[in-house]
């Protein structure tokens, strides 16, 4: 079920999240409803697991990164085999 929310907002706020949303290929409502979703999310993550201080900061760091698989094993032959 989906129900209507109006947000007032900062106009260079809204400016930037229209341009995100464009380039994502996204809608607004999407941007946002994605936000909430990590939002509770991360709640959950951090409400369920009992994880030191330390590691409890570590969560989400990499969000939005592009990293891959591919991307490790170039780390680790860097590492262990040198440069290429």
């Amino acid at each position: 079920m989906h129900a209507k929310l109006t947000l007032r907002l900062p106009k260079h706020l809204i400016a930037r999240a229209k341009s995100l949303a464009k380039a994502r290929g996204k809608s607004i409502s999407q941007l946002v409803a994605d936000y909430f979703a990590a939002l509770d999310a991360e709640s959950a993550a951090t409400e369920s697991d009992d994880l030191p201080p330390g590691v409890r900061s570590l969560l989400g760091a990499l969000r939005g990164s592009h990293i891959d698989v591919d991307d490790y094993r170039e780390h680790l032959a860097d590492k262990y085999l040198g440069s290429k």
